[in-house]
């Protein structure tokens, strides 16, 4: 009896199985290597498999995770809708002939994700944490109104502590503050680490909490942005975290090398837009209004042109990666890309290896160690594939650079939160900003080259074909693998 029953739970499970791997074939628009993945792994673990399904393969593409209902309050809609016709007519008055040069770029992130071209701001590059931090604390000590902080990693550490508590005085100020963090990035971070801010009045959430002990099914999908937004007139958008790391006092990693920006202008109103849509999407009993103390009047602060993309599993398109496709294949002269991770898919890999065939001076910097070991040794599998095209590789050996930047003939470039990996493209919430200006861009430039030749050594391709056997399956396990990472 007990056999039998047994013998039709596993066939029950079996036609499941076979249920999920055509849902998963036939249904949903999945690239073909992770549907590989998901077939192998339903037919030869059938129980393990469909669990690790439930975790990790989650399709959320059409699912409708943000509200976007009350932009139109705010005339963001309509203005998509303008510059989308004024771009294509021609008849769009560009402040730069960069971004005038570019608009087929400017028009695919308006198309695509409905990210406006801001005009006229100023931005500020931060290379260096505590640099960075210490004018993010200036700025909050001198919020009047509102501080939104968002960050995928934010510890309770001596500079999480500092962050936190600066907050909790500008809630106890009556400053409103909300505070938003991802649950499996701030994994570390407890609920009473907040309780400061709380007790003064400030708000905090989770984005994708878990909903049972030990256990959330949407772990495989991180809001992996950082942005600061304080009085509807300041941004911050990059790739630092909160963290003792992130100024140099881990004994781990060392010094941090990361890009940040500091915006001032219409961008800073983007960038408000989509804090406030991640907000309300994890905090939705409490939801921030599309009003004018959250977009207030903002006039010409500097001379750069940009747009803040957004991208993430539920989009249709992969944004911000089509947009580094796009500024590569635009490139005449010359391409530099900073990186912690990179595991370029098919389509970004032929358009890197096609600009260095075609004698655009491509570099590439990664870092000297591993913070993750089977994605630093992907890295190492790819970065052998476009040395054999001519492109310059250079290793990072100061510390770790976690920079995320791309800049194209030194006048375009993009900062932010998205790697050139499968799972920022696909599976993080990621947020860049796109910047049309030479002058920006080429102290972006300058940082590549200062640690290209002060922190960094090359990686020539001669060096590279005499590494070890033992490296060279490491790298081979890590490369197949490398979709899933």
């Amino acid at each position: 009896m007990g056999i039998d029953i047994i013998s039709i739970l596993f066939a029950v499970l079996l036609v499941f199985n076979v249920f999920s791997a055509f849902v998963i074939v036939f249904l949903e628009k999945r690239h073909p290597t992770t549907v590989w993945a998901w077939l192998m792994l339903l037919f030869f673990l059938p129980i393990l498999g469909f669990v690790l399904y439930l975790i990790f393969g989650q399709n959320l593409t059409r699912k409708r995770l943000f509200d976007t209902s009350e932009m139109k309050s705010i005339g963001i809609e309509d203005l998509i809708q303008e510059q989308l016709g004024a771009v294509k007519s021609g008849s769009f008055s560009f402040s730069d002939d960069i971004a005038a040069k570019h608009r087929d770029l400017i028009y695919m992130h308006l198309k695509n994700d409905g990210a406006i071209l801001t005009q006229q701001n100023d931005v500020q590059i931060y290379i260096d944490g505590q640099n960075k931090f210490d004018a993010l604390l200036h700025d909050i000590s001198q919020a009047r109104d509102h501080i939104h902080l968002q960050y995928y990693i934010l510890r309770n550490d001596n500079l999480g502590s500092q962050i936190i508590e600066a907050l909790r005085q500008k809630a106890a100020e009556g400053i409103t503050v909300r505070v938003l963090y991802d649950d499996m990035g701030s994994r570390t971070l407890s609920r009473k680490d907040l309780n400061g801010i709380l007790a003064a009045g400030g708000e905090a959430a989770a984005f994708f909490p878990k909903r049972l002990p030990l256990i959330n099914l949407r772990l495989n999908y991180r809001n992996h942005r950082k942005i600061v937004i304080i009085d509807g007139q300041i941004g911050y958008l990059g790739g630092f975290n909160v963290g003792d790391e992130y100024v140099g006092l881990s004994n781990k990693f060392g010094y941090w090398r990361d890009t940040h920006l500091r915006l001032e202008g219409q961008a800073v109103k983007a960038a408000q837009t989509r804090f406030v849509l991640d907000w309300n999407q994890a905090h939705s009993h409490s939801k921030i209004r599309y009003d004018d103390r959250y977009f207030p009047s903002l006039f010409a602060s500097g001379p750069c042109s940009t747009q803040i993309v957004s991208s993430g599993p539920d989009s249709e398109w992969e944004q911000i990666k089509n947009g580094y496709i796009k500024m590569i294949n635009s490139a005449k002269h010359s391409v530099t890309i900073q990186t912690p991770y990179f595991i370029p898919d098919e389509s970004l890999m032929d358009a890197i290896r096609i600009a260095s065939l075609s004698g655009v001076d491509v570099r590439i910097m990664i870092p000297s160690m591993p913070d993750h070991p089977f994605v630093y040794w992907a890295t190492y599998s790819h970065v052998g594939m476009i040395l054999r095209a001519g492109a310059r590789v250079y290793i990072y050996n100061r510390g770790f650079i976690h920079a995320k930047t791309i800049t194209v003939d030194e006048e375009i470039s993009s900062v932010g939160t998205a790697n050139i990996d499968v799972r920022s493209f696909r599976l993080n919430f990621e947020v860049n900003a796109f910047i049309y200006h030479a002058a920006t861009t080429k102290r972006l430039v300058d940082a590549f080259h200062y640690d290209m030749g002060t922190y960094a050594s090359e990686l020539t391709l001669e060096a590279y074909q005499q590494r070890s056997l033992w490296i060279r399956s490491k790298e081979a396990v890590s490369h197949l693998l490398s979709p899933i990472l």
